[in-house]
């Protein structure tokens, strides 16, 4: 049983005991204070409720402290026992005196009912909270000798882990140098092979090096008379291109002076033919009216022509359109 399921009993067991506690008191109240008003002076029968109130108070008393010395594990002594049996006897008392007084036993055995109760509760709660004082006292004690077990156990665990890690450090220096004595003998015999690999790669790279050398010098060699080639192909390229150009320009310029020559038109020329004459005589830097008069076409649409010579796809058409 753990400290949560004792906890839990013990709250049951101080709200089953206050719940008859309460009931007890109230039942008590409601019975005894007609009996102490009965055998009160008139004048005084208000003070009828004190006395169920005072002895009610001295169980509470009882009850509580009781309670607390329990659950301490402590003892009262004499007293404390001589009160709690002292006050259910009152309280007994006064709850059956007036039944007695009539000779009403059946009265009596109702209204003993909840002072037996009472004192069979407060008897009873005592003696669970010792047994369970002494249970928890018990458990800790299991716990404690449990928990020096475990600290020995663990004692032992470390004692024998410190002692393998110590036969275990000298085994692994002894190792590290046996290791250390083999690692040396290997690198002196890696130095020795390093050395010889080292002589043998300057030997290859230098034979490498003089191989590239003359490579680069072929790749030279080999470029310097691409370069020439390309250069000489370039050159050639350039004069075609220079004499094709002088050609056709050549070519343009007697088809101007043939389209020049040919005088004001009689009639209006073809759109190709007219664009054709336009053209010649926007290269000649003839006026509009003139290259109007040679193609036969209208002031308006040989300006369109023009506009669009001089700045090409800005609007020549729109203009030519809105011309006719």
């Amino acid at each position: 049983m753990n400290s949560v399921q004792i906890r839990s009993a013990e709250r049951a067991l101080s709200a089953g005991t206050w719940l008859i506690v309460a009931g007890a008191m109230l039942y008590s109240i409601l019975t005894v204070t007609p009996l102490a008003a009965e055998h009160t002076a008139r004048e005084w029968a208000w003070t009828a409720p004190i006395l169920p109130l005072v002895v009610d108070a001295a169980v509470v008393i009882v009850v509580r402290l009781d309670a607390v010395l329990a659950r301490l594990g402590g003892h009262g002594g004499r007293w404390p026992v001589v009160l709690r049996w002292m006050t259910g006897a009152m309280t007994l008392a006064l709850n059956v005196a007036d039944s007695a007084l009539n000779r009403d036993p059946v009265g009596v055995a109702v209204h003993a009912v909840a002072p037996l109760l009472l004192i069979v509760t407060a008897e009873t709660g005592l003696a669970y909270r010792r047994a369970i004082t002494r249970a928890v006292a018990e458990l800790e004690a299991r716990r404690q000798a449990e928990r020096g077990a475990r600290e020995r156990a663990a004692a032992d665990r470390r004692e024998a882990a410190e002692r393998r890690a110590r036969e275990e450090r000298e085994h692994a220096a002894m190792l590290a140098r046996e290791q250390r004595e083999h690692e040396a003998a290997l690198a002196r015999e890696q130095a020795e092979r390093e050395e010889r690999a080292r002589r043998e790669e300057r030997e290859f790279a230098a034979a490498r090096e003089r191989a590239e050398r003359e490579q680069r010098e072929r790749e030279r060699l080999e470029r310097e008379r691409a370069e020439r080639e390309r250069a000489e192909r370039e050159r050639a390229r350039i004069e075609r291109e220079r004499a094709e150009r002088a050609a056709r320009e050549e070519q343009a310029e007697r088809e101007r002076a043939t389209l020049l020559a040919a005088g004001p038109a009689t009639e209006k020329q073809p759109e190709e033919q007219a664009r054709l004459t336009v053209r010649a005589a926007f290269d000649a830097g003839l006026p509009v009216r003139a290259a109007a008069e040679l193609c036969g076409w209208s002031v308006g649409w040989v300006s369109a022509r023009y506009a669009e010579h001089r700045d090409p796809g800005t609007g020549g058409a729109e203009l030519a359109i809105a011309s006719r």
